[in-house]
């Protein structure tokens, strides 16, 4: 693969879904898109990529989902956690009427672990919802890892990753070497592809956003795209979480800081155009 043909796979990458690839990506490349280029008949990297201008959607989605990184754990970072349960939650609870419904999307939910891992902290407070129901919505713009996500099985070392064994015991179920998640925490789930470099109106209005670790793939412009994207989709009242290495300053004047706390944001204000401070 050449210098040419890197730039059409990372010119590719970059239009469909605002992945950044650089010269030092060429290795993922090509680990990653021989089994594409197999698939679909082509023989080598370099015949894959200069038919990308005429691909077929299959190819188109097969190559992005190769491309997407899916990495993820449950309860991953903790912080983001902690805030649903003792800031977002609480809140959320003494501003919304008993009978009314609380929409949580988390825009890039990988194989699942994170809207899993949020719907058994809402069972966890159940007791608290007097009356309010909770809709999760996922969504992903990798078709494989939302295979995976609605399956709800995960392998030993998945658990292990920073889930809690009392919530192991609770919701989930040996099979073998694996472990499935419960009927009940998986209902609570919709998962839906999404690519955020789309217009998304079908999303809705939300409470809570949790977008994390997507941004650091995006350059600038993209960056900004989808964050303006997710403040029309964020109640004036509603929260975005971000992930610890990512920042809302010099990409959008769309959110604030939310009290303070590190990578919790909440629309600003429309009339008075707020910066964003850091």
């Amino acid at each position: 693969m050449n210098e040419h043909e890197m730039k059409l796979i990372s010119d590719f990458a970059l239009k469909q879904s605002g992945i950044v690839l650089n010269e030092s990506k060429a290795y993922l490349i090509e680990s990653r898109l021989g089994s594409i280029a197999e698939k679909h008949r082509f023989n080598s990297i370099a015949a894959l990529a200069r038919g990308l201008a005429t691909a077929s959607m299959d190819l188109q989605r097969d190559v992005i989902d190769a491309l997407t990184t899916n990495e993820t754990f449950f309860f991953r970072d903790k912080t983001p956690f902690n805030l649903f349960e003792e800031v977002i939650l609480p809140t959320l609870i003494s501003t919304r009427p008993p009978g009314s419904r609380i929409r949580i999307w988390c825009a890039a939910t990988s194989t699942g672990q994170e809207p899993y891992s949020l719907a058994m902290l809402v069972l966890k407070h159940k007791h608290l919802l007097a009356g309010r129901s909770v809709d999760i919505l996922a969504t992903d713009i990798s078709a494989s890892a939302l295979e995976r996500a609605r399956e709800g099985l995960y392998s030993q070392f998945e658990v292990q990753r920073g889930l809690p064994v009392q919530m192991l015991m609770e919701h989930f179920v040996q099979e073998g070497s694996n472990w499935r998640i419960s009927r009940q925490v998986r209902d609570m789930v919709r998962f839906s592809e999404l690519n955020l470099m789309t217009p998304f109106p079908q999303v809705g209005v939300q409470d809570v956003v949790y977008c994390r670790n997507v941004l650091i793939y995006f350059n600038n412009e993209s960056k900004r795209k989808v964050l303006d994207g997710l403040a029309a989709v964020t109640k004036p009242d509603g929260y975005l979480v971000l992930g610890a290495a990512e920042t809302m300053i010099g990409h959008t004047e769309k959110f604030m800081r939310a009290d303070g706390q590190r990578g919790l944001y909440q629309p600003a204000p429309r009339e008075s155009a707020l910066r964003l401070r850091a």
